[in-house]
C-alpha cells in the first residue's frame, strides 16, 4: 500500500452559509475517485453558523464562555484549575467541550457542529452530486490525550468509511488468535491528515489517497455512508477513566452524604458503638492544620442543613471562644473552626441516627474539600458532644 497526504490550498475564510462541497470541490479539482477528505471541523461550524458572540472585556467575556460551556456539556469528567474535561452531547470527552477561539475573530465562539456525522454525510454526497466521485470523508478536531503530552487529531465525524478496521479473530503470524485489535481508522486518517494541514497555515482539508476503505459491495452511487463516529464512543458505564481520581472521589463521598430514604434508621439489637467518620475522609494531624476562610464555614453551615436528620444539634462554636476547660478537649486539639455534634437524645435509636449523621456530614465536608478531625467525645450536662474541628483544603 502506498498513501499519499496532500493539502487542499486556497478555500479561504468560511463563513455562515457556505456550500463547502464547492468551495473544496473549486479549490481541489485534481480530487480522485477513492480519496478520502479529512476536513477540520472549524470550518463545518463556521458553515453551519456554529458561532458565539464573545464580548470583548472582562468579566462579560468570561461569564459567556462559562454559558457556553455549560449549555455544551453533559458531565464534568475532570477540572483543575481554570480547565475542564467535559462529556459533550455527542459522547466525546474533551477540553472545553471543543469550545475554541483561534482562527476565528477575537469576539467570537467556534462550537462543535450539532451532529458531525449527518455533516461528514451531507458534505460526501454535496460532493458527489458537484464532482460525480466516490469519496469518504472525515471530519477532524484536535484533542488531548490521557496520559500523554502533545495534542492529536481524531474524527468527530465520518462517512463513506468504515470506522474500525477489526483484526479480533484473525491470527498472528505465530498463530495466535487476535482477541481485542481494533484499529481506529478514521482516527488514524484524521491525525495523517493534519500532518500537512496544520494550525495556523489557514489549510483546513486535507486528502488520503490510496487507503482501501471502500466497503463491498457498494450500496448507491456514492457507496453506503456506514455508521459514523458512534463505533468508537465508548459508552461510560465501560469506561474505566469515566471520570478524573478527584472527580470519582468527590462522587463517592457524595454519594456516602446522601440521607437515606425511609426516615431514621433502625436501632441495632445489641450494643450501639461509637460513631465514626468515613472510609476515604481525609485523615488530619496537627501539623496539618491550615486556617479556615469564611466561604469554608459557610459551606460547614450549608452542609449540615443539607445532610443531618432533624433533631441532630451540629452548632458552630465561637472562634474567639471555641472550648473552656469545661469542654474536656485536649489543648492541642484548637483548631481554628470547631462543630459541636449533639445527638437528638441518648436512645439506642438517637445514637444510631447521630452516627449516620456523623458520617454523611464528614463525607460531604471531604467531597467539598474540606477536611475534618474528631477531637474527642466528651459528656456533658446536656448530652454526648462530639467535636469536630475542621481544617482547610491546601
Amino acid at each position: 500500500m502506498r498513501l499519499e497526504i496532500l493539502p487542499v490550498t486556497g478555500i479561504g475564510e468560511v463563513v455562515p452559509g457556505d456550500d463547502l462541497a464547492a468551495l473544496i470541490g473549486d479549490a481541489a479539482p485534481w480530487l480522485r475517485d477513492g480519496d478520502v477528505l479529512v476536513v477540520t471541523s472549524k470550518i463545518v461550524s463556521k458553515a453551519e453558523g456554529r458561532l458565539v458572540d464573545l464580548p470583548a472585556d472582562e468579566p462579560d467575556r468570561s461569564r459567556v464562555r462559562d454559558e457556553v460551556l455549560a449549555a455544551e456539556t453533559v458531565e464534568v469528567v475532570a477540572r483543575r484549575g481554570a480547565t475542564r474535561i467535559v462529556r459533550t452531547r455527542h459522547g466525546f470527552v474533551m477540553a472545553a467541550a471543543g469550545i475554541d477561539n483561534s482562527n476565528v475573530a477575537p469576539t467570537r465562539l467556534v462550537l462543535l457542529p450539532v451532529d458531525p456525522d449527518r455533516s461528514a454525510r451531507q458534505l460526501r454526497a454535496g460532493l458527489h452530486a458537484r464532482l460525480g466521485l466516490d469519496l469518504a470523508v472525515v471530519v477532524s478536531d484536535t484533542m488531548g490525550r490521557p496520559w500523554r503530552n502533545g495534542l492529536t487529531d481524531v474524527a468527530l465525524g465520518a462517512a463513506g468509511i468504515d470506522p474500525v478496521r477489526d483484526y479480533r479473530g484473525q491470527t498472528d503470524r505465530y498463530g495466535n488468535e487476535l482477541r481485542l485489535t481494533q484499529m481506529a481508522v478514521v482516527d488514524e486518517m484524521a491525525a495523517a491528515g493534519d500532518l500537512v494541514k496544520g494550525k495556523s497555515e489557514q489549510v483546513p482539508v486535507a486528502v488520503v489517497r490510496g487507503y482501501p476503505w471502500r466497503p463491498e459491495p457498494p450500496a448507491g452511487p456514492a457507496g453506503p455512508d456506514g455508521p459514523g463516529v458512534r463505533p468508537l464512543i465508548r459508552e461510560p458505564g465501560q469506561d474505566l477513566f469515566t471520570l478524573g481520581t478527584a472527580e470519582a472521589r468527590r462522587a463517592g463521598l457524595l454519594a456516602a452524604a446522601t440521607l437515606p430514604p425511609g426516615g431514621p434508621v433502625a436501632a441495632p439489637a445489641g450494643p450501639v458503638a461509637a460513631p465514626a467518620g468515613p472510609a476515604g475522609a481525609p485523615a488530619v494531624g496537627v501539623d496539618d492544620r491550615r486556617p479556615v476562610d469564611g466561604g469554608t464555614v459557610a459551606r460547614a453551615v450549608r452542609l449540615v442543613s443539607e445532610v443531618v436528620a432533624p433533631g441532630t444539634r451540629f452548632e458552630l462554636a465561637d472562634a474567639d471562644n471555641q472550648r473552656t476547660p469545661a469542654d474536656g478537649l485536649p489543648a492541642d486539639a484548637a483548631y481554628p473552626v470547631l462543630l459541636r455534634c449533639r445527638p437528638p437524645g441518648d436512645t439506642p435509636p438517637d445514637l444510631v441516627r447521630f452516627g449516620a449523621d456523623l458520617h454523611r456530614l464528614r463525607a460531604a465536608l471531604a467531597a467539598d474539600g474540606v477536611a475534618s478531625a474528631e477531637l474527642g467525645t466528651v459528656a456533658g450536662p446536656d448530652g454526648t458532644v462530639v467535636a469536630l474541628g475542621l481544617v482547610a483544603p491546601p
